[in-house]
């Protein structure tokens, strides 16, 4: 596992753009594994930059993201297709039938789940997937609790995680119970795990990712067993942390 430290979020969203760049120049039909949320905003936004002065390429680049809320039509502003568009499809020439997202609105979920676990297959995996980390250690929407080896499934979602998220409605009660995420072992099957990782309110969910034992208590401790992980976190994020850095 490679351990990079920058000195803020700023820093960390132009490093983490330039691994993205540099995979997708080396590989233009590269699969990425895409997540939502504030932590990656920078990384899109340092993407969409490089595209409109360097017009990187993305017409045969395909994308899975990790997760979709239950119950939220495509359109609404706070489904993660609406968000995936405003930060950066719209703004890409990727193209509309290559970028996945699990459909939260499908009638019967479980079929849903096994569509797009499938569809992933059917692509030959990830080859870049790009993650954030909850403070309970959740990635996509594995709670604690998720078996390790999960596949794409439906998860009722944890009090900790609705209320970090309900910033982005109106109130806690508009935050569905229940969302698509990629399980553990989804994850696990990328060729290369890039996760990113800011401010001092990760401090302690950080210390407890690099020191604790793999536990399904703390899904994301199962990167350890990935034998390709690049971790980018800032200053704060890592002040707790007590492991090696570099460049």
């Amino acid at each position: 596992m490679e351990i990079v430290e920058t000195k803020d979020y700023e820093e960390m969203s132009i490093l983490a753009a330039e691994k993205v760049i540099d995979r997708v120049l080396k590989q233009p039909q590269i699969t990425l594994g895409l997540p939502t949320g504030h932590t990656p905003v920078g990384l899109y936004k340092r993407l969409v930059e490089d595209h409109r002065k360097n017009e990187t390429p993305y017409q045969d680049v395909i994308t899975f993201n990790l997760d979709e809320y239950t119950d939220l039509s495509p359109d609404h502003p706070n489904s993660y297709h609406y968000y995936m568009n405003h930060h950066f499809f719209q703004h890409i020439d990727i193209q509309e039938k290559h970028a996945h997202l699990p459909d939260g609105t499908a009638r019967n979920l479980d079929l849903e789940c096994e569509r797009y676990e499938e569809l992933i297959l059917k692509h030959g995996g990830v080859d870049l997937q790009i993650l954030g980390i909850g403070q309970n250690g959740h990635i996509g929407f594995n709670e604690p609790g998720t078996p390790l080896n999960s596949r794409t499934h439906v998860v009722k979602l944890s009090e900790s995680t609705r209320k970090a998220n309900s910033r982005y409605f109106h109130s806690l009660q508009d935050v569905p119970y229940h969302a698509i995420t990629m399980g553990l072992a989804t994850i696990m099957n990328s060729k290369e795990i890039l996760l990113l990782a800011s401010g001092a309110h990760k401090s302690a969910t950080m210390f407890r990712f690099f020191h604790e034992a793999v536990t399904p208590d703390f899904p994301a401790t199962i990167l350890k067993h990935h034998p390709n992980v690049t971790v980018i976190a800032d200053r704060p994020a890592l002040k707790e942390a007590n492991v090696t850095r570099g460049m």
